[in-house]
């Protein structure tokens, strides 16, 4: 199959779960067909890809992913003090509170990134003091943070900036606005070497 020869298709012309996941689209295009079918359009971008999928396939608006749940703790990250022996609970937020804590306990100028906010969530029950000490370990350390599956740009940002250290950002992005127009088999738009023929470089 030519992919030059294959525009993307209006998402709302597309009936079939696998075309669906052919193509890359924003979260917003997604919400918004999501709306249109009567579909649950809140949550993550790819939550909401496999309801639209489970739609086309059954016809049925109803994800039997979708767990209704509700959080337990009522404790407020906005406003309440925080120490080094606070609980992470399961209605856990990085406010504003949360960040000026750890700038206190970690570094000035720390920053909540993907590690720092995966541990997070995977360690609820442990303490802000746990947390402190993970970011000061692992991240303050240099430890490239990894990105989760679902987030292509970022995974695109990074290979292709570590496969081309002469280039820039401003690369990448036109790399990256280019590939996500064409259609992939795996559902996924990985970097590719071939991606620079973008830039016209090659």
């Amino acid at each position: 199959m030519n992919a030059k020869s294959t525009p993307r298709p209006d998402i709302e012309k597309i009936s079939n779960g696998i075309e669906l996941r052919k193509w890359y689209w924003l979260k917003t295009e997604l919400t918004a067909e999501a709306r249109r079918l009567g579909v649950k359009c809140s949550g993550a971008k790819f939550t909401i890809l496999d309801r639209l999928c489970h739609f086309h396939a059954t016809g049925n608006p109803v994800w039997p992913g979708d767990k209704a749940t509700e959080n337990s703790s009522k404790f407020d990250w906005h406003s309440n003090k925080l120490s080094t022996d606070t609980i992470i609970t399961d209605n856990y937020k990085n406010t504003q509170n949360v960040r000026r804590f750890f700038q206190a306990h970690t570094n000035p100028k720390f920053k909540f990134n993907i590690s720092m906010m995966e541990w997070i969530k995977n360690n609820v029950g442990a303490t802000l003091g746990d947390a402190a000490f993970y970011w000061q370990e692992q991240v303050i350390k240099g430890e490239q943070t990894k990105i989760k599956p679902h987030n292509q740009l970022n995974q695109y940002f990074r290979d292709f900036m570590d496969d081309n250290p002469s280039l820039g950002i401003k690369d990448a992005r036109k790399a990256w606005a280019a590939k996500k127009q064409l259609p992939s088999e795996s559902g996924r738009h990985q970097y590719e070497r071939a991606d620079l023929k973008f830039l016209k470089v090659c």
